[in-house]
């Protein structure tokens, strides 16, 4: 039944590979469970309400992606879009929480019908070759910094923005350290399932320094999903501000979506010989309804996460592996406690040993035509440096068209390009 839903030998991998790919995706990015709410609660939002919405949108993101794509990504609450949501949209401009999922509702239905007018299709597909796999790379370093950052490795500096970590008596970033190197010993000998084994391994380490906090119940009732389901607010459709915030939403999310996936499917090899993504639409349009169904549910935008470039590089190629994380979210709504136990220091070696993998994919950069790698580079570093996927392609793809046109290579450019530059252009002038 698995081999005729999922066509697990076409892709070259097998049910047990995907299963472990699916539990390494949840493990990386399991932490949205709780962290989501956390940062929606603040804008009055109810936080038990939110973890369910936050569980519930997310599983039908990753069944839609099976579904729809048969493509191994995982879909949740976007980290950003939250923060966006809360501290920028409520905190700061006054908005209701109510309006502001009306927003992201309404930033959904413009994504459906996106995908169905294969424009969102275009946008992918017409990134060249070399700005994929920078672009790739990027999201391999960005991954990592958020990694380090989790680990205490990486932590705030006034003086420089970053520097390095205390390391004395500080347990947390050992253990991660300790994490990394076993996941690299294992990745070395080929042993399948290297990270995930990682994340356990730190989390029962971790029990006897406290890090690890051993849940009180295994198995817990969800709060009530009323508070939040269907609680929009269309009051505000014909002000602009509400516009304002909508485009906004749109805006970053489109483009973090379009990173992650190009990103992720470089990565692997599953872009054709064009460079393009086959079943670009289905896969947006699962990034798509599993918007607006969050909106419903009661969550912010539910969108393609990096993380799931975790479980791809375990082996995970088909919609198998969505499924997994899927059943998993569904499951965390009643095992909460003991998903909530795994520490930071146990899934940040994870992230930085997917970034050191993405990173990898610069082998296949061609550096011989300064105007098609620089485009690459840029986009690469931006991403961790200004904390951004969609900063990161936004400058790959204004410097590609600008230098190709002061070298004479206008041909090279197609006009999706010159769009997306002055679309940029005009949102950071605005």
């Amino acid at each position: 039944m698995l081999e005729k839903l999922f066509k697990l030998k076409e892709n070259g991998t097998d049910a047990k590979t995907e299963l472990i790919a699916g539990l390494t995706t949840f493990m990386a990015m399991a932490y949205i469970i709780v962290v989501n709410p956390g940062i929606l609660s603040e804008s009055g939002m109810p936080f038990g309400s939110v973890l369910v919405a936050t569980c519930l949108g997310a599983a039908i993101g990753c069944f839609l992606m099976a579904a729809l794509a048969n493509y191994p990504f995982a879909l949740a609450p976007s980290m950003g879009l939250n923060a966006y949501f809360t501290y920028s949209v409520c905190l700061t401009m006054g908005v209701s929480w109510k309006i502001a999922l009306t927003a992201v509702f309404v930033e959904g239905i413009i994504f459906i019908l996106l995908t169905l007018s294969n424009i969102r299709q275009m946008v992918v597909n017409s990134l060249p070759n070399t700005l994929k796999i920078g672009i790739s790379a990027g999201i391999g370093l960005f991954i990592a910094f958020i990694g380090c950052r989790g680990a205490g490795i990486v932590v705030d500096n006034p003086a420089t923005l970053v520097g390095l970590g205390v390391f004395k008596g500080n347990i947390p970033l050992m253990l991660a350290l300790v994490g990394l190197i076993l996941m690299v010993v294992l990745q070395h000998k080929g042993v399948k399932g290297s990270i995930l084994i990682g994340i356990v391994a730190v989390t029962l380490l971790g029990i006897p320094f406290g890090v690890t906090k051993l849940p009180k119940e295994i198995v817990a009732m969800p709060p009530s999903l009323s508070p939040t389901f269907w609680q929009m607010d269309f009051s505000m459709l014909k002000n602009m501000d509400f516009w304002v915030i909508v485009f906004a939403f749109f805006f970053v999310d489109f483009f973090d979506t379009v990173g992650t996936l190009v990103g992720c499917a470089s990565r692997v090899d599953m872009l054709d010989e064009k460079g393009h993504l086959p079943k670009a639409g289905p896969a947006l349009m699962a990034d798509a309804v599993g918007t607006v169904c969050g909106a419903v549910l009661g969550t912010s935008t539910v969108t393609t996460f990096v993380e799931s470039a975790a479980g791809v590089e375990q082996g995970g190629r088909t919609g198998l592996t969505a499924v997994t994380v899927g059943v998993l979210f569904l499951l965390a709504t009643f095992l909460n406690p003991i998903v909530s136990m795994v520490p930071g220091c146990a899934t940040a070696p994870a992230l930085i040993m997917v970034g050191i993998f993405m990173v990898m994919g610069l082998e296949r950069m061609d550096f011989s035509d300064w105007t098609d790698f620089v485009p690459a580079i840029l986009a690469m570093v931006m991403m961790p440096f200004a904390y951004s996927i969609s900063t990161g392609i936004e400058f790959g793809i204004c410097s590609f068209v600008f230098l190709k046109l002061f070298t004479g290579k206008a041909k090279e450019i197609s006009w999706i390009m010159y769009v997306l530059t002055a679309l940029f252009i005009i949102n950071h002038m605005l």
